[in-house]
């Protein structure tokens, strides 16, 4: 019976070590499993503004230069990948269909959307006869760009309505490590930035008409002069005499009189930007089916080894309890 009780409480003890190691080795590999997770936009002024990269040293993306104000983005992209294969980063730019923005005429009219998408070395935009007809109408006709020849992995869209692209579809290639030496498996990065509406500054540094314009100065506004086109120049006169004329482009609405007192950078204009620019940073698995493949033969042989242990253990009750008769 002593036989019995040691002989039971190893297998007890076998099995809880090889649960413990089954549950570490996928934990370890979780990440790696290929299952997926869940107007003028102008992005390619990026390109004017960091000829080399469109993400600064800071991690900020280029964009950011001239879309001032902060709004939401997101990127959803599988979590790992296999090579040479076609998936989908889908880019999401929310934000309020009902909202108008001033155009550069200064009339009002809808957002539109761009974004900049910058993808690890080697991978790239599906050619079109890798993309499916499912995948074709989910890019929805959307024109991708290369940021330049050097870096194909680098992605600009834009600019788009945003009414029928406020979901933006990438359809993505990996590469092949087996056929570029260059290219290894493991996890990358993947950076989006995404802008909705036009900016307040041009490459030039010049500002656009989707701005708050503010007073330069304190004294009075003495003189509004309205131009054809909905501009406005505006005149201000200090204590000391001096007068400043600010000209403000037509789109802003004008929220000062003649003969109003403003201190300096008290607002003259109303602010009409309703759009704004945000960032997304995330990661990619470039998964080896090898690994895949003999994570899947040790789970087996994991698994059988549990099986035979079991069996031996009835083996052995079995001889045990037929040596109690003898």
């Amino acid at each position: 019976m002593r036989d019995h009780s040691f002989l039971t409480d190893m297998a007890q003890k076998i099995t809880k070590i090889i649960l413990v190691a089954i549950v570490s080795v996928c934990l370890f590999l979780a990440s790696d499993i290929v299952l997926p997770q869940s107007a003028n936009a102008y992005p390619f002024w990026a390109q004017e503004t960091a000829p080399k990269t469109p993400r600064e040293a800071t991690g900020r993306i280029v964009c950011a230069n001239c879309h001032l104000a902060a709004k939401p983005a997101e990127v959803e992209i599988p979590q790992s990948v296999l090579p040479d294969t076609v998936f989908e980063a889908v880019v999401k730019i929310p934000y309020d269909h009902s909202a108008q923005q001033v155009l550069g005429d200064g009339s009002k009219g809808g957002l539109n959307v761009g974004a900049v998408l910058m993808l690890p070395d080697g991978f790239q935009i599906a050619p079109d006869d890798r993309i499916s007809e499912e995948l074709k109408e989910k890019v929805n006709g959307a024109y991708f760009q290369a940021y330049n020849e050097e870096h194909p992995n680098w992605v600009i869209v834009g600019p788009l309505p945003g009414d029928s692209y406020e979901e933006i579809v990438f359809p993505v290639l990996s590469p092949d490590p087996t056929t570029d030496p260059n290219i290894h498996y493991g996890k990358y990065s993947v950076h989006l930035g995404a802008n909705r509406g036009r900016g307040q500054v041009y490459p030039t540094g010049q500002l656009s008409n989707n701005n708050l314009f503010k007073a330069p100065v304190a004294g009075t506004v003495s003189t509004i002069t309205e131009a054809e086109d909905g501009a406005y120049s505006v005149t201000i006169t200090a204590e000391d005499g001096n007068v400043t004329t600010v000209d403000i482009p037509a789109g802003p609405q004008l929220i000062v009189a003649e003969g109003q007192q403003v201190v300096v950078a008290e607002p003259l204009t109303n602010d009409p930007n309703v759009g704004g620019f945000g960032q997304k940073d995330t990661e990619v698995v470039l998964q080896s089916p090898t690994r895949i493949l003999w994570l899947l033969v040790f789970i087996a042989g994991i698994m059988l080894s549990q099986i035979l242990l079991v069996l031996k253990k009835k083996q052995i009750e079995k001889v045990q309890e037929a040596g109690m008769y003898f």
